[in-house]
């Protein structure tokens, strides 16, 4: 577990591993606030910060056992109110069912009872438009707080140029998500992978250019009568090391098939 300060703002960075494989995760503190909460893997490693932190409330950005596998311990143990998106609050009552690989990675995601966003939500000095993101996954949600200009954007971003996505995952959702949350007056932004961006909102440019780039790049080619293997080889030759670690949810593929699916 690493802490960091950027400002107001406390980061939380933990890590886990299998073999030769590993994946970080963010969890962020401000003014009695907890955004997401990491991975059941790393609760070990968290307890110290939750117990010495004064949290009244979990902000969920999305139900994904990387951003929820501790919010059963934090209920249970510490009896603070956890929310997310309405919509997901059914899924989140049952245990998380998991494919394999996520499991050994991340760690299981006990069934825990959150409370539905409203439109915002409110610490003592600060309060957070709840943004419907999508693309990701379904019910995503950003957090943005228009007073400081600063977002909290889940896994919106990640990265400027992701070359795999999961097979739920769209697109050109992801780019209408990318385009709304532009509209935003945000400067710095704090990614559950990528931690704190200062430049939040150039990098979020960075990322809607390659995406609006790299979907004109397949529609070409498809429209040349390439088929999404041969798309695949051409625009992305190498292959990283969690397509087949995942049995190949992760993959370059879902992405051309995606942006295949809208033209």
């Amino acid at each position: 577990m690493k802490v960091g300060h950027h400002g107001e703002v406390t980061s939380v960075l933990g890590n886990v591993r299998r073999g030769n494989f590993s994946m970080s995760v963010y969890i962020f503190y401000i003014d009695g606030m907890l955004v997401d909460t990491g991975a059941s893997r790393m609760l070990e490693d968290f307890k110290s910060f939750y117990q010495e932190t004064p949290i009244d409330f979990v902000s969920i950005t999305h139900p994904h056992e990387d951003h929820t596998g501790t919010a059963k311990w934090l209920q249970t143990e510490l009896n603070i109110p956890v929310y997310i998106k309405k919509e997901a609050i059914t899924g989140c009552k049952v245990e998380a069912d998991l494919p394999l690989y996520r499991k050994r990675i991340w760690g299981g995601r006990e069934p825990f009872s959150p409370w539905p966003f409203g439109e915002t939500i409110e610490s003592m000095n600060h309060s957070y438009e709840l943004i419907h993101t999508p693309g990701h996954e379904k019910n995503h949600m950003a957090l943005f707080d228009k007073g400081h200009g600063r977002l909290f954007s889940g896994d919106l971003f990640i990265h400027p140029k992701p070359k795999v996505i999961m097979e739920d995952e769209s697109v050109p959702v992801m780019i209408r998500s990318i385009r709304n949350i532009l509209q935003f007056d945000f400067q710095e932004m704090y990614c559950q992978h990528a931690g704190y961006i200062q430049d939040g909102k150039s990098a979020m440019r960075k990322k809607l250019s390659y995406l609006e780039g790299l979907s004109e790049q397949v529609q070409m080619l498809y429209k040349k009568g390439f088929t999404i293997e041969e798309i695949n080889g051409t625009l992305f030759p190498d292959v990283p090391v969690i397509v087949p670690h995942s049995g190949y949810e992760y993959d370059s593929k879902h992405m051309i098939r995606s942006i295949i699916e809208e033209m």
